[in-house]
């Protein structure tokens, strides 16, 4: 297990997720603008590690006004204008925007003559505190999804994921692929089948990436074939993220999310989210409120910086798609397992 983001209190460094897993390049930002960007192009992707990079490019900005004498009053404005430039890099995500929310209610309770110095190393404490709670949730979503082995049927679980949850999408160890972690350290792991989840292929190049680097039993396999694996009974269980969950258990995530949910209803498997509380939006009643962004066109024209399409050709790109609670057996959280997804049980685990 790794992490994909290192902060030395100067200069974030990403793991630059577009060029593995042919090369392990690391991007140094040393401002607002570079990991927002970064944020935008894919370098660092994943609902909860967009939000650990956007906590500490705040704290990096702080910490490098606070070289110059001045107070909390001069940076209002640049501050500002740092939150809502973050806010515009990916819109379905909640994660991002809670993160965002809560420096912003940090610096509130601050009088305006407090030092820059002390500003900055507040904010320092509060990205550490982000990123370290995010490695703590997934450790507990993993050992809550236990229980998910212990209920089912067979001595090990063959299990169908969709594009990436693990250390690269998170603080490290991760969700859907921290309880793939945990099966595979208690020997109740039989098989991991990787959708290549396109058009990024977040599952043939990352998910396949870890789970390679730590000897978990893998096969990566064409989204259309998730399908006639849950039809020749070759798949247990199906276990994907979320980027954001709403009121009442319909989820977001990654583009293919839906039709697998559709395909496991369909052959009687469980379909289960683990995503932690921090992807919940129950300011939300459905998924039908959740925006959806929309990617640049030449993610589908192009394939290996090769032209695949017809020039120019017309293209609908949406990163992501909206499963209904109803498909969704369980979603696995920090607190434990909500099952299944309902307005009631949700709010539940809240209280």
């Amino acid at each position: 297990m790794f992490t994909a983001i290192k902060y030395d209190g100067s200069v974030l460094q990403l793991l630059d997720q577009r060029r593995l897993p042919e090369a392990e390049i690391w991007l140094k930002c040393h401002d607002v603008e570079s990991v927002a960007v970064a944020i935008e192009n894919m370098v660092v992707r994943g609902a909860p590690a967009i939000a650990d990079a956007a906590a500490f490019a705040l704290a990096m900005s702080a910490s490098e006004r606070a070289r110059l004498p001045g107070t909390l009053a001069d940076d209002l404005g640049v501050f500002e204008a740092e939150v809502e430039r973050l806010s515009m890099t990916r819109p379905t995500a909640v994660n991002l925007f809670k993160v965002l929310e809560e420096f912003r209610r940090t610096l509130r309770v601050l009088a305006p003559s407090t030092l820059r110095v002390q500003v900055a190393r507040l904010l320092t404490e509060l990205a550490q505190r982000i990123f370290d709670e995010d490695l703590a949730t997934c450790y507990a979503i993993g050992k809550h999804g236990l229980d998910l082995a212990r209920e089912a049927p067979g001595v090990t679980l063959r299990i169908l994921t969709h594009c990436n949850t693990g250390s690269l999408a998170t603080a490290g160890y991760g969700t859907a692929l921290g309880v793939i972690r945990s099966l595979h350290a208690c020997g109740r792991l039989a098989m991991v089948y990787v959708d290549e989840t396109r058009p990024y292929l977040q599952g043939a190049r990352l998910t396949a990436y870890e789970l390679q680097a730590e000897g978990i039993p893998y096969q990566v396999i064409c989204d259309s074939a998730a399908a006639y694996l849950m039809q020749c009974r070759s798949v247990d269980m199906v276990i994907v993220g979320a980027d954001r969950i709403a009121a009442n258990g319909d989820t977001a995530n990654k583009i293919g999310t839906y039709g697998l949910a559709v395909q496991a209803h369909y052959h009687g498997l469980p379909f289960v989210v683990a995503a932690p509380l921090s992807s919940f939006d129950v300011a939300i009643s459905s998924g039908a409120e959740i925006r959806i962004e929309e990617r640049g066109a030449d993610e589908l024209r192009l394939s290996g910086g090769k032209q695949v399409t017809p020039l120019d050709a017309p293209v609908f790109n949406p990163a992501f798609d909206v499963t209904p609670a109803a498909l969704i057996s369980a979603i696995v959280t920090e607190r434990g397992i909500v099952r299944p997804p309902t307005t009631e049980k949700i709010a539940a685990i809240f209280g």
